[in-house]
């Protein structure tokens, strides 16, 4: 399901009135400088999974970013979901979702990943990953580019650092009170 506060970012549909980041300003801006990606394919099509990666690669170049391919969830910061959620992928994407720590966010890439597509009747499929667990970004497009998905990571990354920043001000101005 879309959320309300909607900014519109080549092809990228982010909710940042709806992200929650959670953790301290040092964790949050931590984060926004070298997150790692966990990509969780539910086995849909591919498509999807084509671009993400070729987003991860040096014609794009991710690590400009600071960003790189988490080996496993307890390392990973960012979870990229792609695909349509069956029964059986949304008990392993919530597993997923609970042992990576702290402050996390998840990104819905493709249309699969966001509402079911095409498979949302089918009798296995449990919809978009937002009900499963709480969807921070989602790009949609079947597939979506993979410089909208670089941008939107980016844009994700600019959307914690505030927070951050945030943070950072209203502590200086309780130690001034």
């Amino acid at each position: 399901m879309f959320r309300s506060y909607i900014l519109y970012l080549a092809e990228a549909y982010i909710p940042l009135q709806n992200v929650k980041h959670r953790g301290s300003s040092f964790t949050l801006r931590m984060l926004s400088r070298s997150p790692w990606l966990l990509h969780f394919n539910t086995g849909a099509c591919n498509g999807c999974d084509i671009e993400v990666l070729a987003a991860l690669t040096p014609l794009y170049d991710p690590e400009r970013f600071g960003i790189r391919l988490a080996p496993n969830p307890r390392h990973a910061d960012i979870i990229i979901v792609t695909g349509a959620l069956t029964k059986k992928s949304a008990e392993r994407l919530r597993r997923l979702y609970e042992q990576t720590p702290d402050p996390k966010h998840v990104v819905a890439v493709g249309t699969c990943a966001i509402s079911g597509n095409v498979f949302r009747n089918s009798y296995s499929v449990v919809g978009g990953a937002d009900n499963v667990v709480p969807v921070d970004l989602y790009i949609p497009g079947c597939p979506p580019r993979p410089d909208a998905i670089l941008q939107a990571i980016v844009r994700l990354l600019k959307s914690i650092r505030e927070e951050a920043d945030r943070i950072e001000a209203a502590k200086t101005v309780a130690e001034e009170q």
